[in-house]
């Protein structure tokens, strides 16, 4: 321990050690998806912080392991965004430096039961805090919340039900505080093993008391992916391949089909014959077909990524425009100030308009579905506001398709696994180019993934459900709660800091002075 000591007595070797501490979470997410990992994966990071020398040390330490999080969460844009990769990182990562500051505040040096006992809620509560700032859209959403890397494990998605992802983003840290505590605290032992207790009771209670979705008739609802399609006129010779898998699914007696992200590359009102195609292609199948619109409209300025639903009479009027855009993607925030990333990496040579509201449509039969495009599926917020709105299908688009054969695709596609446990409501994850996955309302996966080497349409056999969870009735309340509790424990520090103000001893007062300026001695 002293031999390690001396050598993280470096500041950039302690640095260094931080940054690879804070990237250990990362594989509990897809593709390693190590999901056990992540309940001891933030104890190095912990232990580190604590024993920092300073305050500002710690606070380093925090920044430090933000940054090889966010690197390691994002690692599959380096081909794209390049050095920008580094710059990203580096500013999400100061988000978690005071919570290193925290960290040291609570469990450094020799705490008291009482400190270890305030770490078990403190300590995740930062830990939210700093999730609910970097979820904001202008940083790059809630993509890597802890609490997804749960979303294959039927406990968690329990809970996730009752608390949304945040629940268990609060619960893992917990986990992992107690864990830190008991290995480096002797005193601890007794509100640490009480944590792991409480955590423990809780998703029992969760899972034999949390309501569970009620499950109606099956609709039968399609997915089609063409696979990559690269290279000149991709537009059409995609749209090509996308009707040659949809003609396949005639006689099947679907209630939808849905393609994925960009699947039509003009607008339907500039290219009519793509129109009169994707509505014989619903007589066809017998189902409305929900494609992806990716152009430039023609009724009003600016591109725009847009769910439009085709029936057997053509383009049902219903429309969707994506509202979240992808941060260099989509649009470079601030471009006058950030323009310059377009000469470095592949980010938006041209910023794409945002829609204005959502939007839950009626597709043949009465389905009411949800659409929404790409990484709005990482928002709890906006699946959670379709299901109140009566969505019975949740959908998402997308297109991984520039970051294939990376961890982004497997972790796109269990997002939806979580936005469907959360709200009750079962989800489509349709790609163009893999991964697309089904889940049911309680986030367990329907049949198989279709993969980023397949070129297929595959029929899903969805239970719908109703009822409400108590995530979609009360919302972010883990969020709220963990808000309360930094502030409680603000304003409890601050009284103390005025009581030890007060009982500490006056300073001894100045000698007192002559009339020619020299000290009076006592005595004379």
């Amino acid at each position: 321990m002293k031999t390690l000591d001396r050598r993280l007595a470096s500041p950039w070797r302690r640095s260094a050690a931080a940054a690879v501490a804070g990237a250990l979470p990362v594989l509990a997410f897809p593709g390693p998806a190590l999901w056990w990992w992540v309940w001891v994966a933030l104890v190095p990071w912990l232990l580190l912080a604590r024993t920092a020398p300073t305050w500002k040390r710690a606070a380093y330490d925090g920044w430090c392991g933000g940054f090889g999080f966010m690197l390691a969460m994002h690692h599959w844009l380096l081909p794209n965004l390049h050095v920008f990769t580094f710059v990203i990182a580096a500013l999400l990562g100061a988000l978690w430096a005071p919570w290193g500051w925290l960290v040291r505040r609570l469990l450094g040096g020799a705490p008291s039961v009482r400190r270890v006992a305030a770490s078990l809620v403190v300590l995740p509560s930062g830990w939210l805090a700093v999730e609910l700032v970097r979820s904001w859209e202008g940083l790059g959403g809630p993509w890597g919340v802890l609490g997804a890397s749960q979303w294959q494990v039927a406990p968690a998605l329990r809970l996730a039900s009752v608390g949304g992802v945040w629940l268990l983003s609060f619960l893992v840290v917990a986990v992992n505080v107690a864990v830190a505590a008991l290995v480096a605290v002797r005193r601890a032992r007794v509100p640490a093993l009480a944590g792991l207790v409480a955590t423990a009771a809780a998703t029992s209670a969760a899972w034999v008391w949390s309501p569970r979705p009620d499950t109606d008739e099956r609709v039968a609802i399609a997915v089609v992916q063409p696979g990559v399609v690269a290279g000149r006129d991709s537009a059409d010779r995609r749209f090509d391949r996308e009707e040659e898998l949809t003609r396949r699914l005639a006689d099947r007696d679907l209630d939808l089909i849905v393609w994925g992200e960009s699947s039509v590359g003009f607008d339907l009102a500039d290219r009519p014959d793509l129109a009169r195609r994707l509505t014989a292609l619903s007589r066809e199948t017998g189902a409305d077909i929900l494609v992806n619109v990716d152009a430039r409209r023609s009724d009003k300025p600016g591109i725009y990524k847009s769910s439009v639903l085709v029936g057997p009479d053509g383009p049902t009027g219903e429309r969707y425009d994506k509202m979240r855009l992808v941060p260099f993607g989509e649009y470079v925030p601030a471009r006058s100030l950030l323009g310059w990333a377009t000469s470095v990496g592949e980010a938006a040579g041209e910023d794409r308009r945002r829609g204005s509201e959502q939007v839950v449509m009626d597709a043949g039969d009465g389905l009411r579905i949800g659409p929404m495009v790409c990484f709005e599926s990482a928002f709890p917020d906006m699946s959670r506001r379709l299901a109140a709105d009566g969505a019975e299908v949740l959908l998402a688009q997308s297109s991984t398709s520039t970051f294939q054969h990376t961890w982004a695709p497997e972790q796109h596609a269990s997002l939806a696994a979580l936005r469907a446990a959360e709200t009750g409501r079962p989800m489509v994850h349709a790609t163009l180019t893999g991964v697309s996955a089904v889940y049911d309302a309680n986030g367990a996966r329907i049949g198989s993934w279709l993969g980023t080497d397949a070129s297929a349409s595959r029929v899903y056999e969805v239970p719908l459900t109703h009822g409400s969870t108590p995530y979609v009735r009360y919302g972010d309340w883990t969020l709220h709660a963990a808000l309360l509790i930094l502030a409680a424990w603000a304003a409890a520090e601050g009284v103390r800091a005025v009581r030890l103000r007060r009982s500490a001893p006056p300073p001894p007062a100045p000698p007192a002075r002559t009339a020619h300026g020299s000290g009076v001695r006592p005595g004379h």
